[in-house]
């Protein structure tokens, strides 16, 4: 029996595992069928009630019960198999709206409407459909072998990871109130720049903080041709934007990383006005909570300095719409993890990674007080990885509509790493 593992062929593990994987090879064209099927029908953050039922459908017949519609359309099943730890599998179910460019054959076409009611095209860009594959699968092959592990075993499929709401929709909505409370949680996520076959892992901080910040600066409008008679804010904004790049730059410890974007700026409606405001967006990134807060109290502060000294009318308006914080993967977890998938897929294919200034509510579980990872799975086929590592360009990235991972070998590593880890942390009989 093999696997596939990177470029190369990994030799089956023996043991206790070795049972649980074998189902993998006859289990797989129905995993590759549901894997094509959810690619073709995306939902959009909170619309995710199709996709919940199909996922909800499945654990039912493994013999998980099973209770949907928690923190919107979250899905939590739960099966029982004797004392032991109880541990949870989690996977993402939403989509985004991308309009597909992959010229596959099974390429999403669907549209929805988004929250202000225009119709858009929407794609599984970042994999989640990856995700729900591989949570599936794992969970067929895990309620297979109930007689190779003890305790419990909590499946949790969570709505709107790509708004940042879903993790804390469920949790308030008592996912570890009304369910048993794990004692670890596990998840994936495919890499758009790592090669299908292998697996990455990031002990402590992997992902990181996220806050959406809006800010609204005042000026006095007027005249383009008499700027003395107004306050422009247009110029106040493009002070205040170069101003918040010395927060990282200078206000920061270069050994603590953080990032500071102005991604939108809309202010003005024609050449020769100066209008009466003007409106930033911002993304900040950070690690650890700390450095979180003192980069959004240096925006308001900024913000608030730049309005004083151009003379504005009235301070600025500073909104953190949307945050999600750091993802945190507990050390001593992770390297029961890796040492388990060394022994699945052979340690030329489990590799450290690095942390990325991206972002994932799973943090929620941790902070919610259970010991939580994620693992990487690569998602490029290998010669394009190979390809891409010695002409240095760049591949598709996760939110592409180019996006398109390597199916055959990403899912059953998606498999595979879940099954394995959850076997590492579940009793034995």
């Amino acid at each position: 029996m093999f696997l596939f593992a990177g470029s190369a062929l990994a030799a089956e593990p023996t043991g206790m595992a070795q049972r649980v994987t074998q189902g993998l090879h006859s289990l797989y064209p129905e995993l590759d069928a549901l894997y094509q099927q959810l690619h073709q029908t995306p939902e959009l953050s909170t619309q995710e009630a199709k996709t919940a039922a199909k996922m909800a459908e499945r654990l039912s017949a493994l013999g998980f019960t099973v209770t949907q519609k928690v923190g919107g359309h979250g899905v939590v099943g739960v099966l029982r198999n004797g004392s032991g730890p109880t541990v949870m599998l989690r996977t993402d179910l939403d989509g985004l709206p991308v309009e597909e460019k992959t010229g596959l054959p099974y390429a999403s076409k669907a549209t929805a409407k988004d929250a202000s009611g225009q119709t858009v095209p929407v794609m599984h860009a970042c994999g989640h459909d990856v995700h729900m594959t591989a949570w599936v699968g794992a969970a067929t092959l895990l309620a297979r072998s109930k007689d190779q592990w003890r305790g419990t075993l909590v499946m949790v499929g969570q709505p709107a990871e790509e708004q940042g709401s879903g993790a804390r929709a469920m949790l308030a909505d008592g996912l570890f109130k009304r369910f048993p409370k794990p004692d670890f949680a596990l998840a994936i996520h495919d890499l758009a720049t790592g090669e299908a076959g292998t697996v990455e892992y990031v002990p402590e901080y992997a992902l990181a903080s996220v806050d959406s910040v809006d800010v609204t600066l005042y000026g006095k409008g007027g005249h383009g041709a008499y700027p003395h008679l107004t306050v422009d804010p247009i110029l106040l904004a493009a002070r205040t934007v170069m101003a918040f790049q010395t927060i990282v730059s200078r206000e920061r410890d270069p050994l603590e990383p953080a990032v500071v974007t102005v991604g939108s700026i809309h202010g003005g409606t024609k050449h020769n006005i100066i209008p009466d405001e003007v409106k930033l967006q911002l993304t900040v990134r950070s690690y650890k909570p700390e450095v979180r807060q003192r980069i959004l109290s240096a925006i308001e502060r900024i913000a608030k300095a730049e309005s004083q000294a151009a003379g504005s009318p009235r301070a600025p308006d500073i909104a953190v719409t949307e945050g999600t914080p750091a993802t945190y993967n507990d050390p001593v977890l992770m390297k029961r993890v890796q040492e388990a998938l060394v022994r699945a897929l052979g340690a030329q294919n489990v590799r450290l990674g690095k942390p990325t200034m991206g972002g994932e509510d799973f943090s929620e579980y941790g902070r919610a007080g259970v010991p939580s990872a994620m693992v990487w799975v690569g998602a490029v086929e290998p010669s394009k990885y190979q390809e891409a590592q010695k002409s240095g360009v760049a591949l598709p990235s996760l939110h592409s509509p180019l996006f398109a991972p390597d199916r055959e070998r990403t899912l059953r590593t998606g498999v595979t790493t879940l099954t394995h880890a959850a076997l590492e942390l579940l009793g034995r009989p």
